[in-house]
């Protein structure tokens, strides 16, 4: 399946946005200066694949497995160069793929007593959940290269 131009325009858009979205929370959450733009690109680039995942047919939990890890293989990129803990990208970088509005529409629906849509979007909300869990598990569980270790 070939993109339109449209579609590419929109997911440049996309990128950029939450590269500055995810810079904002990385501001928010107080990371050290030198890594903020790092953190903004690692929020960009999972979301940029998570847009690409779904424009191309993947649901959101497949799609959100999909781009978590390329974001999780460059946080410990990052990680290394910067000499930096993973989890100041990382938690950074996750901001635009945790599914916020899932949990938000799902107690929402809960509370107005709509318990089929409450457990439609919990279970999505779920799946989506255990999919960033995998994805980063999968890829942190990779051992770093022996050269690299003490640099960490």
């Amino acid at each position: 399946m070939m993109l339109t131009s449209t579609q590419i325009g929109e997911l440049a858009a996309q990128f950029f946005i939450a590269g500055v979205g995810t810079l904002c929370f990385a501001v928010l959450f107080a990371c050290p200066r030198k890594s903020l733009f790092f953190c903004g690109l690692v929020g960009a680039v999972g979301w940029f694949v998570y847009e690409l995942a779904v424009m191309l047919g993947a649901d959101s939990a497949a799609a959100s497995l999909l781009a978590v890890i390329p974001l999780t293989l460059l946080t410990r990129v990052f990680a290394i160069v910067l000499k930096m803990p993973v989890t100041v990208f990382l938690l950074s970088g996750i901001f635009p793929l945790v599914p916020g509005a899932g949990i938000y529409y799902t107690a929402y629906y809960f509370i107005q007593g709509n318990n089929a849509l409450a457990l439609s979007n919990g279970i999505s909300t779920f799946k989506v959940a255990v999919a960033l869990a995998i994805g980063i598990t999968l890829v942190l569980s990779v051992p770093i290269p022996k050269r690299h270790r003490n640099k960490v």
